[in-house]
């Protein structure tokens, strides 16, 4: 019963990551034009967000930040984004 509830939660857990990285891909586009990330938008950065972010998540705050820090580790699809919103 122990290990089926630890299985439950970490796949809980992986599903609260996922959407708050979603709420951040959403939410950071441009917060002065308060525009939503597109879906292309997302995926140029959620791989970035895992490999360079992850122990930002959930703060969306921290994790702005902490791509802005390693703009150059980003990738060059998520760097575009950056580019393009102007952060």
């Amino acid at each position: 019963m122990k290990a089926r509830f630890l299985r439950f939660a970490g796949v809980r857990s992986r599903a609260h990551r996922a959407s708050t990285v979603g709420l951040f891909l959403t939410m950071f586009a441009s917060a002065a034009q308060a525009q939503q990330g597109t879906p292309e938008q997302r995926r140029a950065c959620t791989p970035d967000v895992y490999r360079l972010c992850a122990g930002e998540i959930p703060n969306v705050r921290a994790i702005t930040a902490c791509l802005r820090r390693n703009r150059s580790s980003l990738s060059e699809a998520c760097r575009t984004v950056f580019d393009q919103a102007g952060g």
